[in-house]
């Protein structure tokens, strides 16, 4: 069974690693935020969601997206324009360790922002679908859960493991890099959504 469990942990760390979008967004909040403490939350409502995102694309829902060219559509239009917002929020935002936020409104945003970050990209949902659903084909009931348990530990480690990394070496950043950071991730999470839009107009 360790096998199976290994399998889908090594699958897990090759899928979550290259998405963009949750990777940059745990790495903002890192370093950005007065605590560590704030860090770790953002990662863990990430994983939650990812660990959704796999087992909704592990039992095969993404073909329902797939198949639902209005579904489709919507998914891909409002996922457009959160990303974007999110994106422009970060290259506006000036960076300030010391100022006093609303903490409950801080949670709201950041579980709405890890959300869209996750789920607001159905080409993901549908690769995913097809990726885990072809190693679904190939497992026994049984020990397809080793698997997709291996697959969500790798969402658990990888995330945790930046959260950590990035919050232990920001005090070598300064107000202004950080302002840099946050343009740089903005402009890449703008270009994320662009590319939903994209995907908007010619799903058409």
């Amino acid at each position: 069974m360790i096998k199976y469990f290994l399998q889908g942990f090594l699958l897990g760390i090759s899928y979550v690693a290259p998405i963009g979008m949750q990777n940059l967004y745990v790495i903002n909040s890192a370093i950005t935020a007065s605590k560590r403490a704030e860090a770790y939350r953002t990662a863990f409502i990430t994983i939650f969601f990812d660990i959704s995102l796999a087992l909704t694309c592990f039992w095969g829902v993404g073909t329902i997206i797939q198949k639902s060219k209005i579904l489709r559509s919507i998914v891909l239009l409002v996922g457009c324009i959160v990303v974007i917002y999110i994106g422009v929020s970060l290259i506006t935002s000036e960076p300030d360790t010391n100022k006093k936020t609303d903490v409950e409104k801080r949670l709201i945003k950041v579980i709405i922002s890890c959300f869209v970050v996750t789920w607001m990209n159905p080409q993901a949902i549908i690769d995913g679908s097809l990726l885990l659903v072809g190693f679904r084909a190939s497992l026994s009931y049984e020990t397809s859960w080793y698997f997709i348990l291996g697959s969500c530990m790798a969402s658990v480690f990888w995330f945790t493991s930046l959260a950590t990394l990035v919050s232990i070496f920001k005090r070598s950043f300064n107000k202004k890099s950080i302002k840099i950071i946050n343009r740089i991730c903005g402009i890449i999470i703008i270009y994320y959504g662009v590319r939903l839009g994209l995907n908007f107009v010619l799903s058409k």
